[in-house]
């Protein structure tokens, strides 16, 4: 993983912005449910609260064009898991680190099961943390994104965006007085859900029964008198 990622990561700012993020994500990772979790973060050795209803998690760390941890991979090839396979798929400011962010977002729409969460988080654009990013992060170029834009762009896919919003401190500092969902914080959060797929209903298709030929009703029939 290249050396800007962890050293901007551990900063002790973005420690705490990481902190905030971690009390606004667990109200909503508590009500997910299922058998798996996928967390893909720009943070190595990331962990989560533990989710009471999510029974095993899948972990990656992503970085430019690769991603290590549970497996190793591109960021910008297919994730080597089935379709619908996870209930919840958490992208920990993944979309900021990744070099294809668009491309892993849509693989995160391809595994995530239908009725599953995603969770979004990543650092604001327009923030007042921008010049010290400039600085701290100038080895390499971080991709931030508009949360609005975000939430526009999975609604054309179907998801069900649920809420979008700003936490952590204003400035980054260490010791700043908490700020969480705060509206000028320095981060933000974004979930949507799946939409289930609609089951076509079923059409019965009437079969037309041909008459006897000569005429004779079926056993038990009667004829209406007229």
């Amino acid at each position: 993983m290249s050396a800007a990622f962890p050293d901007i990561y551990a900063s002790a700012p973005l420690r705490r912005l990481l902190e905030d993020e971690v009390r606004g994500l667990t109200p909503d990772l508590q009500r997910c449910r299922g058998d798996h979790g996928l967390l893909v973060s720009a943070i190595e050795q990331d962990q989560l609260p533990a989710v009471p209803m999510l029974s095993c998690w899948t972990r990656l760390a992503v970085a430019g064009t690769r991603y290590s941890g549970d497996i190793a991979g591109r960021s910008d090839e297919s994730l080597p898991f089935l379709d619908d396979a996870f209930e919840l798929v958490v992208l920990r400011h993944a979309l900021e680190a990744a070099a294809a962010p668009m491309a892993l977002l849509d693989e995160s729409l391809r595994v995530l099961a239908p009725g599953g969460m995603l969770a979004v988080s990543g650092l604001h654009p327009l923030s007042l943390w921008l010049p010290w990013l400039a600085w701290r992060a100038r080895r390499q170029a971080l991709r931030l994104h508009m949360p609005l834009q975000l939430g526009e762009w999975l609604r054309r896919r179907d998801m069900q965006v649920e809420c979008v919003r700003r936490l952590g401190p204003v400035w980054p500092v260490a010791d700043a007085a908490a700020a969480l969902g705060d509206a000028l914080g320095g981060g933000y959060v974004l979930m949507a859900r799946k939409r289930r797929r609609a089951a076509a209903p079923l059409r019965l298709v009437p079969r037309p029964i041909r008459a006897p030929v000569d005429g004779r009703l079926a056993p038990g029939a009667r004829r209406n008198i007229a």
